[in-house]
């Protein structure tokens, strides 16, 4: 497994585990991740394990910031992942 994968897995899980406890806080009434750091996992790579978490935890999806923006990011995620791999083979 590739050092960019591992990472890709890693920062996925994470991002997952941060939205469920950030909506274990949201049920607890206590302090929240906010939103800025849980866009940031998304950015770092964790896209699709946030928008997973989103639909598993049911958390976030009311909000168009996120049902909008996580989606996006994966799309200019995988058209810039695209982009890389098809000018490295040219």
């Amino acid at each position: 497994m590739g050092a960019g994968v591992l990472y890709l897995l890693i920062v996925n899980v994470l991002s997952f585990i941060v939205v469920g406890a950030d909506k274990q806080k949201a049920r607890k009434r206590q302090r929240r991740i906010s939103e800025r750091t849980l866009f940031l996992w998304a950015i770092i790579g964790g896209s699709v394990g946030s928008y997973i978490g989103m639909r598993c935890f049911h958390h976030k999806t009311k909000h168009k910031r996120f049902m909008i923006g996580v989606p996006l990011i994966i799309v200019i995620q995988v058209l810039a992942l695209a982009f890389i791999i098809s000018a490295i083979q040219a």
